[in-house]
C-alpha cells in the first residue's frame, strides 16, 4: 500500500462567500474524489520560518534538500508523509497547528494520514500507519487505523474503530459501534460508544463516559464526568469517576474503585482494593473489597442524611463496610 499520496491534493484558498473548491485524491492512479474547503489562504513555510522551530539535523537538511524557496503547509506534510517520515510531520504540525482547511473523500485507503485540517470520508477509512488531523475526523463508515491516532477535534465515526497503537482525542468521541484501543485512550471530552469499549493499556475520559455493551479497560480507568456502562465494567487496575458510575452488569476492578457520586450495578460490585463512595453503594448481588480493605459510602454526605444519600444496599451486608448506612436490602436505588 503506497503512503498518502502527496502531489493530487490540491488545497485552492477561497473566500467565505465563495463557492466550493476542488481537487482530486488519486491513489494509484484510482478515482477517489476529494474536496478541500479553506476558510482562508494556506500560510506558506520560509527555510527560516522552519530553523526559528528548531527542528531536527536531518529533518531540516531533508527540507533544504527538496527546495529553498516557500511552501506550501499541506504540500510540506504530504512530502513528509509519502516520504516515510511521519514523526517530523506530526512534529511540524505541532509547531504550526491546525488550519481551517477541510478533506472530503469518499474512501480512505492510505500507509499513513497527517492533515492540518478536518477530515470528512463518506466511506469506510483504513490507514495502516499514524492518522493525525489537526482539526476533526468524521468517518460515515468504519475505521480501522495501524498505527496511532490523534485528532485534534471532535472525533465521529458511524461504525467500528479499530486502533492498533495509542488514540488520543482533544474533544468529543462518538463511535456508533465498538471502540478498540491496543494501548492508551485519552479522550478530553465525552465518550459514547454504540457497542462494546475494549482498552488494552489506561483510559482516561474528561467529560462523560457512555458505553452501550461492555467496557473492558487492561489498565487504570478515569472519568472527570460520569461512567453508564449497558453491560459490564471490567478493569485489571483502578477505576476513579469524579461523578455516579451506573453499570446494568457486573463491576470488577482489581484496584480501588473511588467514585465521586454513587455506584450502581445490577449485578455486584467487586474489587480488588477499597470501595469508596461520594454518596450510595447499590449492587443487585453483592458487593465485596478486597481482602484488609473497607467499604465505604457517603463520604460526602453529612452524617444526618446518610439514611437517604449514604444508602448501602445488597443482597448481603458487605464486609468491613466502614462508612454507610446499611439498608438490609430494602433501600432505593442510588
Amino acid at each position: 500500500m503506497p503512503p498518502f499520496p502527496s502531489g493530487e491534493i490540491s488545497l485552492a484558498p477561497r473566500a467565505p462567500a465563495h463557492p466550493l473548491a476542488t481537487a482530486a485524491l488519486a491513489r494509484d492512479g484510482s478515482a477517489d474524489q476529494a474536496v478541500a474547503h479553506a476558510a482562508a489562504a494556506t500560510a506558506d513555510i520560509t527555510r527560516h520560518f522552519i530553523r526559528a522551530k528548531q527542528p531536527c539535523a536531518d529533518g531540516y537538511r531533508w527540507y533544504l534538500r527538496r527546495q529553498e524557496g516557500a511552501s506550501n503547509y499541506q504540500a510540506l506534510l504530504d512530502d513528509l508523509v509519502r516520504e516515510g517520515r511521519v514523526e517530523d510531520a506530526c512534529w511540524m504540525l505541532d509547531q504550526f497547528g491546525p488550519t481551517n482547511d477541510v478533506l472530503e473523500v469518499d474512501h480512505l485507503e492510505a500507509d499513513a494520514l497527517v492533515f492540518a485540517g478536518s477530515v470528512r470520508c463518506r466511506g469506510h477509512a483504513d490507514v495502516g500507519g499514524v492518522v493525525r488531523t489537526g482539526r476533526s475526523l468524521s468517518v460515515l463508515g468504519g475505521l480501522r487505523v495501524g498505527g496511532a491516532l490523534r485528532v485534534g477535534e471532535d472525533l465521529r465515526v458511524a461504525g467500528a474503530v479499530r486502533c492498533e497503537g495509542s488514540a488520543r482525542l482533544h474533544g468529543d468521541a462518538r463511535v456508533g459501534w465498538s471502540l478498540t484501543v491496543a494501548q492508551r485512550l485519552q479522550c478530553t471530552g465525552s465518550l459514547r460508544v454504540g457497542g462494546e469499549l475494549d482498552c488494552g493499556a489506561t483510559a482516561h475520559v474528561g467529560g462523560h463516559c457512555r458505553v452501550t455493551q461492555d467496557l473492558r479497560v487492561v489498565g487504570d480507568l478515569g472519568c472527570d464526568g460520569g461512567i453508564k456502562v449497558g453491560g459490564h465494567l471490567q478493569t485489571d487496575a483502578a477505576v476513579q469517576a469524579a461523578r455516579g458510575v451506573w453499570v446494568t452488569g457486573d463491576v470488577d476492578c482489581k484496584g480501588h474503585l473511588q467514585v465521586g457520586w454513587g455506584v450502581r450495578a445490577g449485578g455486584h460490585i467487586h474489587a480488588g482494593g477499597a470501595i469508596r463512595a461520594g454518596e450510595s453503594l447499590w449492587a443487585g448481588e453483592t458487593i465485596t473489597a478486597g481482602e484488609a480493605y473497607g467499604v465505604y459510602a457517603g463520604l460526602v454526605v453529612p452524617l444526618p442524611d446518610w439514611p437517604h444519600s449514604a444508602q448501602v444496599c445488597a443482597r448481603e451486608q458487605p464486609a468491613r463496610l466502614l462508612s454507610g448506612c446499611w439498608t438490609d436490602g430494602q433501600g432505593n436505588t442510588p
